[in-house]
């Protein structure tokens, strides 16, 4: 199992709880993003940079996942992919997205979409906070200890 984060808007916070997981469990961590991005010294961790461009990172981590690899991210037409391919996502408040779930979110995406673009305003999520924090390093938990012997 590898780890691929989408890491352009990732939290420091939730990037921290990805490196201790990746070096304690020994698994492989790749942030993938448009920018260049500190990583802690660890043969397990690595970043690769990609171009500008809409949804390139995305791209970039579809391209390079496989069966049963495990994607951090936020952005839902992102996961609903990866799930496509047999992989895991979760969001970075510690949503783990399945193929029960992710149709509903998209739906529910598109129709925020539409609604901004008419005009409606309808506001984005809270920052993230605390009890997001330990939701999301919870889930992982739960999720490497099924799935890495965590």
């Amino acid at each position: 199992m590898h780890i691929y984060a989408d890491a352009d808007a990732l939290p420091t916070a939730i990037k921290e709880i990805l490196f201790r997981a990746a070096m304690r469990l020994r698994l492989g961590l790749t942030l993938v993003a448009n920018k260049t991005l500190y990583t802690p010294p660890s043969e397990y961790i690595a970043a690769i940079r990609v171009g500008q461009g809409f949804d390139v990172v995305d791209a970039a981590i579809v391209e390079r996942v496989a069966q049963g690899d495990l994607v951090i991210t936020a952005d839902i037409p992102l996961a609903a992919l990866v799930i496509e391919k047999g992989a895991h996502a979760i969001n970075p408040r510690g949503e783990l997205y399945t193929k029960d779930n992710i149709q509903g979110r998209l739906t529910m995406r598109n129709l925020l979409y539409e609604l901004r673009g008419a005009g409606v305003m309808t506001g984005g999520p809270p920052p993230l906070g605390n009890k997001d924090k330990e939701a999301f390093a919870n889930q992982l938990d739960i999720f490497l200890t099924r799935h890495a012997g965590g």
